[in-house]
């Protein structure tokens, strides 16, 4: 009986038993390597199993985000165009009562002051540990130096870039009222030209060929623009002012990043609400200096067109704050493609609203700032990206080729070796 029971132990542990089935580790109990040997099969198994499903899971949960990344960004991208081109067609409507452009800009700028409590407002409902007003607020001013907030600080890390916001306003503002809303809107998208050749010069960022490329596209747009019309004065004056404005636009993004550097959402929150207090405590004066000197002047209080004030505000401030809290749930590049989007859709606005003519000269230099534009969205790494597909791409094809050949040569193989075992067991 002993005999017999080893025989099939024997069989099972021979080349032609299964020894890594789950069969196999059931039904051989005598032998002890039975038990040991199949033990780590099992647990490679388990181990291989347990990895697919995490990398599944982990492929899933990343799919998911991405997708709604990508469903945010769509939703910021109609955002960002929608509340720019709003914005820019209604200052437009609202100097044909209300001729004051800079009076406008103090007015929206001081809806800036919503920046921090909206910001206070989600971090209520987002945080786990929530902080009372005072404290985030502290916390906040961290982003300023060891000390806070300062008089000091105020004058020399505020004030300067609430002078270059007004600036930046006030002078596309000012456009406005001199060329259309189609040749403002993608003037203004030069200043991401602005910003690379000032961070090239001032902050010794990276060079790249492809945005010298986009800077010459911007600097060629902006002359074929002003070709565009003929040079007229108000042309001419309207394109400066819009080119004036992008430009204090980088200059405010790179002394930025220069003295400031990089802002949490709360530190970039409370910044823009500084910047707020600044406008009203010194700016004030100027729109009040324009109106008794009549270069900004109304009649009366009730001509102010103030639901046109008050909608042009709301949209800026829509505009800024997707701009600086869009990247918490998108991509930057995302929200970017808004401001150039609003480019068309403001050209259909002034080909029904206004007396614009679309030559031919106006639109290839549209075409060649908007690409400059989208050059400049392209990542620092995009060129090494480029050369990995690439190489993946021939990799692909140099195993392609061999594979269909491999399918028939690999059937003299086969038959050999088929044929071998016979042979041997004829030679025995």
């Amino acid at each position: 009986m002993s005999a017999a029971r080893k025989v099939p132990n024997s069989e099972k542990m021979g080349p032609h038993g299964f020894i890594s089935s789950p069969i196999a580790t059931t039904t051989s109990k005598d032998n002890p390597r039975s038990r040991e040997s199949p033990a780590p099969a099992e647990a490679q198994m388990q181990a291989g199993a347990e990895g697919s499903g995490r990398v599944n899971r982990c492929c899933w949960k990343c799919s998911v985000m991405q997708l709604k990344k990508i469903f945010w960004g769509v939703a910021v991208v109609l955002g960002v165009c929608s509340s720019w081109s709003g914005s820019t067609q209604l200052a437009k409507l609202t100097f044909k009562k209300f001729d004051a452009p800079f009076t406008l800009t103090w007015f929206a700028t001081n809806w800036n002051f919503l920046f921090f409590p909206l910001y206070y407002l989600g971090h209520v409902f987002k945080s786990a540990e929530k902080q009372s007003p005072k404290q985030r607020y502290r916390e906040c001013c961290r982003f300023f130096g060891d000390n806070g907030l300062t008089l000091k600080v105020f004058f020399t890390k505020a004030a300067p870039f609430g002078v270059l916001w007004t600036l930046t306003n006030y002078l596309y503002l000012h456009a406005i009222k001199k060329i259309n809303t189609t040749d403002v809107s993608v003037l203004f998208c030069c200043n991401k030209a602005f910003v690379f050749l000032l961070s090239w010069i001032v902050l010794r960022d990276r060079f790249m060929g492809v945005r010298i490329v986009a800077a010459i596209f911007a600097i060629a747009g902006i002359v074929m623009m002003t070709y565009a019309d003929g040079f007229h004065s108000h042309s001419v004056i309207g394109i400066a002012l819009v080119v004036g404005s992008a430009s204090m636009s980088a200059l405010y993004k790179v002394l930025f990043k220069l003295l400031l550097g990089s802002a949490k959402f709360g530190e970039a929150a409370l910044f823009l609400s500084v910047l707020a207090v600044f406008n009203v405590l010194f700016v004030t004066c100027i729109p009040v200096l324009l109106y008794f000197t009549k270069v900004e002047y109304w009649s009366s209080f009730d001509v102010i067109p103030w639901g046109n004030l008050c909608g042009f505000s709301i949209l800026l401030l829509t505009f800024n704050i997707l701009l600086n809290f869009g990247i918490a749930i998108t991509y930057p590049t995302l929200i970017s493609l808004g401001i150039v989007l609003s480019v068309p859709v403001n050209a259909v606005v002034d080909h029904y609203m206004s007396e614009i003519v679309f030559n031919s000269v106006r639109v290839i230099a549209i075409v060649i700032i908007g690409l400059g534009f989208l050059l400049l969205l392209l990542p620092e790494e995009w060129d090494v990206w480029v050369i990995k597909l690439l190489t993946r791409l021939k990799v692909r094809k140099k195993e392609e080729i061999p594979e269909g050949n491999g399918d028939i040569v690999s059937g003299l193989p086969n038959k050999s070796r088929r044929t071998r075992p016979s042979m041997s067991s004829f030679a025995h």
